[in-house]
């Protein structure tokens, strides 16, 4: 097993089908002590008056939705306060980007925004058991990620890469660009 020589936390974005389960847990594996936190377990656990973030979100969705970043933000600070590494993964597009990265205390942060092409993103959907579009639209969330999306962190076009190729682009670029708080 390979280890960095930092710890940190690794923030990983992209819309739904762009990679982020596959690559944040092989990352994870990468390290010698590391947590793979997905953000969406915090959404299912809402037994009752759970809503949905649909495209027309009401005010509670927007609401649980924000919640469940803290929760996903305050897990991963507790995780590396506990010494481990951490790969946070969720859709996190638009302005709830930012806020999120500024919900983590911990240092250093990288985040990595995978952006394949909707063509690819469509493919992937189709090939997969997990079906996260019906009512969402993937020109529509593609076009929130690179119209709305801050450019922060790194983004890593994975269209014609696997998802080994794009740990190692991540494992490489590292030190640099993906740190967005040091």
């Amino acid at each position: 097993m390979q280890t960095l020589e930092q710890r940190g936390i690794y923030l990983i974005t992209g819309i739904m089908a762009s990679g982020k389960s596959t690559v944040a847990q092989l990352l994870a594996e990468k390290f010698e002590k590391s947590v793979h936190l997905r953000g969406d377990v915090f959404r299912r656990m809402i037994v009752s008056w759970r809503e949905e973030t649909l495209p027309d979100a009401t005010d509670e969705a927007i609401r649980q939705l924000r919640l469940r970043y803290k929760l996903a933000a305050a897990a991963a600070d507790t995780y590396f306060n506990a010494g481990f590494t951490v790969v946070l993964q969720d859709v996190m597009l638009g302005a709830m980007l930012q806020e999120t990265v500024d919900l983590i205390q911990n240092t250093p942060l990288h985040v990595i925004v995978l952006c394949p092409s909707q063509e690819a993103v469509e493919t992937r959907e189709a090939a997969r058991a997990k079906k996260g579009y019906g009512l969402w639209d993937v020109s529509e969330l593609d076009r929130q990620l690179r119209e709305e999306t801050p450019r922060i962190g790194m983004w890593i076009d994975t269209t014609e890469l696997s998802a080994e190729e794009t740990v190692e682009q991540i494992w490489l670029r590292a030190r640099g660009e993906a740190r967005v708080k040091e």
